[in-house]
Order: C-alpha cells, then structure tokens, then sequence
C-alpha cells in the first residue's frame, strides 16, 4: 500500500500583494494586502472551491499573520475572514489596528 501526502505552502508574493497558499504547486487561494507605512491591510481573502474544507483559509491566514509579525509590521483586518479569524485569535492582537475611514479610504484609492 502507497500513502498518498500532500504538500501544503504559504508563500508571500510581493509583486501581486497576496500570500498564497499552494496545494501540490497548485494555488489553492489567496489572501490580498496593501502597505500603508508600517501596516498591511488585508481586504480579501478567498479559497478555490475545489479546496474547500480543508482548513487552508485558516491555515494562509496564520501564516500571513504570522509573515506580518515577523516584518515587524501591523494588521488592518478589512477582510471579513481576516477579522473573523483575530477574533479568535487574540495572540496577534498586540499588533491588530482597527480599520478606521482614514485606511478605507486609502484603500479605494489604492484599489480604484
């Protein structure tokens, strides 16, 4: 008998402002950020449906906040997942800042 493993990467791409989660080398999801000085505001995440299930949104999230702490960074959670996920995991909010309008707006501009 053959176990059969997969192999579960998160990777920060800079030039695309997202993190990636990659399942066997296939992008399984995404969660996207932009940079206002020393914080990183996350506004989307998503998991392809074929994914689903499987515990990746948390498992990106983690490890993009993670990434954030270690760049000597701060969160802004205006993704709902983003914000859902802090909420239950208070070991990142000593570096959690609340969206205020000053960043949404920013972020529009930002987005276009």
């Amino acid at each position: 008998m053959s176990e059969s493993s997969t192999t579960t990467v998160v990777e920060r791409a800079d030039a695309d402002h997202r993190y990636e989660i990659l399942v066997d080398g296939r992008r399984a999801g995404l969660t996207a950020y932009r940079d206002l000085n020393v914080q990183r505001v996350f506004f989307h995440t998503e998991i392809d449906e074929a994914f689903a299930g499987q515990g990746l949104g948390s498992q990106l999230v983690q490890q993009a906040l993670v990434d954030v702490r270690a760049s000597g960074m701060r969160i802004v959670p205006v993704c709902p997942y983003v914000a859902k996920f802090l909420k239950r995991h208070d070991e990142f909010a000593d570096i959690t800042d609340p969206v205020t309008r000053d960043v949404l707006r920013w972020l529009k501009a930002q987005l276009g």
